[in-house]
């Protein structure tokens, strides 16, 4: 069966009175750094009057700037593109030797249970580190300073609740200070601890309300693990994109799905940017195709901008088909 598959994603505005539309920002072209080959792919608006062009956000992402000049009724974004999901190795990466083993940042001292020392734990990741690649000189941290300078804004993390701090606890006590074996761990964990749930309503939870409601959207467990990440001093960021994947009916049919997700990337030296899905606990694969990657989710919709004061309804719809490729001859 062919792994070419042709997407059709529609969106649609409409508004109970003409309205003036501010300057609207368009996040659904897929990453150029993106795993999964785009062969093709177009975007059209409707109204067909306005201005449209394409920048290059502060984060690097591919966005369409769309400006009306007058009021509009509805406002439809129809994204078509055709994908090439063949299956590829999640774990199709190497490390650099330096970032192979971990230890929690000094500042988890103060989240570490009774009788526990960050340092020493420092020290055995230090020392596996030598073992492994002894002609590479072991950081005090996992990034370079260079590293550090870039990766900033992805490194802001705020102060832990209860909740959290809690849970940083439990989990610098018994993680592993293998820096790969760790972060899969630490992702099957969350989505075995946090129930998934199709949340409609608008907005982001914090990583504090996740943890003490034990449920969460796709979203709302992908913020939680991105505050995890950088608390435990990992670079992370937030991505939206398309989930493409296979599934089957009641009578065992194949049948292809396609969703708006939402996942964490951590930047791990040598490998850079490693996609982590905590809503089913795997790395990200050829079925997750980036759109946005910012460093907060409210950066990375896939829509915004300004409207006037009206009532708005609002409707989306996606088809998928696998596309049949001829046989080179």
């Amino acid at each position: 069966m062919s792994s070419h598959v042709l997407l059709t994603h529609q969106t649609r505005y409409r508004y109970d009175r003409p309205v003036f539309l501010g300057p609207q920002t368009i996040r659904l072209r897929p990453s150029r750094s993106a795993r999964t080959p785009v062969r093709a792919y177009a975007l059209r608006v409707d109204p067909a009057e306005c201005q449209q062009s394409w920048q290059q956000d502060e984060f690097g992402n591919q966005v369409a700037e769309v400006v009306f000049a007058e009021r509009v009724t509805h406002f439809d974004i129809t994204v078509r593109l055709e994908a090439d999901l063949s299956p590829r190795n999640a774990f199709d990466f190497t490390l650099a030797p330096e970032a192979r083993y971990w230890a929690p940042p000094v500042a988890l001292d103060a989240v570490s249970p009774a009788g526990y020392a960050p340092l020493q734990r420092q020290q055995q990741a230090a020392q596996q580190q030598q073992a492994g690649a002894a002609m590479f000189a072991p950081r005090s941290g996992l990034y370079s300073p260079d590293e550090e300078a870039v990766l900033s804004a992805y490194r802001a993390t705020p102060a832990a609740g209860p909740y959290l701090h809690a849970f940083l606890a439990d989990w610098v006590k018994k993680a592993s200070c293998d820096t790969l074996d760790m972060l899969v761990a630490l992702n099957r964990a969350l989505a075995g601890h946090i129930g998934y749930q199709v949340r409609l309503e608008p907005g982001i939870w914090s990583p504090e309300e996740t943890l003490a409601r034990e449920t969460g959207s796709c979203r709302d467990s992908a913020w939680l693990m991105i505050a995890i990440l950088r608390h435990l001093g990992f670079a992370a960021r937030f991505v939206s994109g398309y989930l493409l994947q296979s599934t089957r009916t009641a009578e065992g049919e194949e049948t292809l799905t396609c969703d708006l997700h939402a996942w964490a990337e951590a930047f791990l030296p040598g490998a850079g940017w490693v996609g982590f899905d905590t809503t089913s606990g795997l790395l990200t694969a050829q079925g997750h195709l980036p759109l946005a990657a910012t460093p907060a989710p409210e950066q990375a919709a896939p829509v915004s901008g300004l409207l006037d004061q009206c009532n708005a309804t609002f409707d989306v719809s996606m088809q998928t088909a696998r596309l049949v490729i001829p046989e080179s001859v």
